[in-house]
């Protein structure tokens, strides 16, 4: 084989993207919350940028920065240290001085470096709003595995025992549950530790944590110790019944075969259904119970709104979240101050070429997404007033076209954004999905398929539930023509159970 170099002339066409339309796009895409933390995080980096307070322009912060920098120019001079204590003196108390100015902008706790300051606005005697807000912020839940930790240590035990379930308590899930076979906790455990040990310690974990449940091994085990737990509070309490259904017939009950269980202990098919109902007072994910994941706060990235006046739904933006951004007027200035040091002037003049791209690609991220926005208030008008029966088919090529961009461009637009409307706070995405023809001719989304779905479910006799067989009838008379395997796939998506667990005796 034989290997060697030479030049090679080609005409071909390549798109190459700038920096600035990288970042655009990047920003396009994020989420009102990840657009907040890039800002704040620009904010840290980036001298040049700072945040316009509402209700104030740029004159008044010009006229204000102005003052500053008079009555601070004192502070500004050379501090020259003698060996002569007296030439000193009007030196250390101009010092003195200043640090009393900068005091309420002065944090000595930031840092090793021993504090920094924070030039963008001094103390005016009123309260901090961001301080405030943080003040009063619930303090974070502590973990799971940290709550668990701290009952344990509360125990009294011999040392062996006390590591072997503190090792223990790291496999324990989110759920509460140690699935962890009894092979790998032995594997990975401490030189010594027999499954002897590991047992005895599973038992004291399940007796000693609380809520009762805790390092079960499954959902059959978790309930027992609920019920074992109950008992112990309550020794005159009756929980026969609950206990032969959960030591025997779990999967019975998950199969919703009543019968099944009637005919094998002798109850009743109500006292089955009674003793099933008990059963919902004992909680399935005790682990939850101490450090349930927090829910997601959403932000409406637009408002939809119906004006009476002219008939007509209009989309406003909601970034009272998101500050305004400008360049820092004194910084733009010695940019351009031919005094100033020119290493100077090219550090201020990449980062105010930063800023503006970032203030840039912010505006141009709002005029997409309203723009987008604008296209599903004048297409799912129907879905405003009727409902997700009403959401009708609106293909992102469609949009693209529309508008004169790309549909990846809409992608980006759309992604982790939700809009409020008259019908509650939707992910953008969802007004975006395909669709299919009733036999009227009409064009009608997935999305409208599945509630009208979930309507003939609801609307179903419960002791005679519908198949799927028969859910494809039932659509196809409302004019709706899909396969069963698209029912069963639309059944699942919504969580409904087959015809069988929806039975109701």
């Amino acid at each position: 084989m034989r290997i060697d170099t030479g030049q090679h002339m080609r005409i071909d066409q390549r798109m190459k993207l700038a920096p600035r339309m990288i970042q655009s796009m990047e920003i396009l895409q994020m989420a009102q919350a990840a657009l907040e933390a890039r800002i704040d995080q620009e904010l840290a980096s980036n001298p040049t940028l700072e945040v316009r307070e509402p209700g104030t322009d740029a004159d008044d912060l010009e006229a204000e920065r102005t003052q500053e920098n008079r009555d601070n120019s004192e502070g500004e001079r050379e501090l020259v240290v003698k060996d002569d204590d007296t030439s000193n003196k009007d030196d250390f108390e101009r010092l003195s001085n200043l640090s009393e100015e900068l005091g309420s902008t002065w944090d000595t706790n930031t840092s090793e470096t021993g504090g920094s300051y924070h030039s963008t606005q001094y103390n005016d005697g009123e309260r901090d709003k961001k301080m405030d807000a943080m003040a009063n912020t619930a303090a974070r839940t502590a973990s799971l595995f940290d709550q668990l930790i701290d009952q344990w240590h509360m125990v009294e035990t011999s040392p062996e025992l006390f590591k072997v379930g503190e090792f223990l308590i790291g496999f324990i899930d989110s759920d509460g549950y140690l699935r962890t076979d009894t092979k790998t906790l032995l594997d990975q455990a401490s030189a010594g530790v027999t499954e002897e040990d590991l047992d005895a310690a599973i038992g004291l974990l399940q007796q000693a944590l609380e809520p009762p449940g805790l390092a079960a091994r499954d959902i059959r085990e978790c309930l027992l110790l609920q019920i074992d737990a109950r008992l112990r509070n309550d020794p005159d309490a009756d929980l026969t019944h609950e206990r032969t259904l959960v030591d025997g017939h779990l999967k019975d009950i998950e199969a919703n075969r009543l019968p099944k269980i009637n005919k094998a202990t002798g109850l009743s098919i109500d006292q089955v259904k009674q003793t099933i109902h008990n059963l919902r007072q004992f909680h399935p994910h005790p682990g939850k119970l101490l450090a349930d994941d927090a829910p997601r706060l959403i932000f409406p990235d637009a408002v939809i709104e119906y004006n009476e006046e002219t008939d007509t739904y209009s989309a406003t933006l909601t970034h009272g979240r998101l500050p305004t951004l400008q360049i820092r007027s004194e910084y733009a200035r010695d940019v351009k101050d031919k005094n100033v040091d020119k290493k100077t002037r090219d550090f201020l003049s990449n980062h105010i070429r930063s800023a503006s791209w970032i203030i840039d690609a912010i505006q141009q991220r709002k005029a997409t997404l309203l723009r987008v926005i604008g296209v599903v208030v004048q297409a799912q008008r129907e879905f405003f007033e009727q409902g997700p029966q009403a959401l009708r088919p609106l293909p992102m090529t469609l949009v693209a076209d529309q508008l004169g961009i790309h549909v990846a461009t809409v992608s980006r637009a759309v992604n982790e954004k939700y809009i409020q409307t008259p019908r509650g706070i939707l992910p953008l995405r969802m007004f975006f999905s395909g669709g299919t023809e009733t036999e009227a001719g009409d064009a009608m989304s997935w999305t409208a398929v599945q509630a009208k779905l979930e309507q003939i479910i609801e609307e179903e006799d419960k002791a005679k539930p519908l198949s799927d067989d028969a859910l494809v009838e039932k659509l196809k008379e409302r004019g709706i023509e899909i396969a069963r395997r698209t029912v069963a796939k639309y059944r699942k998506q919504l969580n409904i159970p087959p015809a069988r667990q929806r039975k109701e005796y």
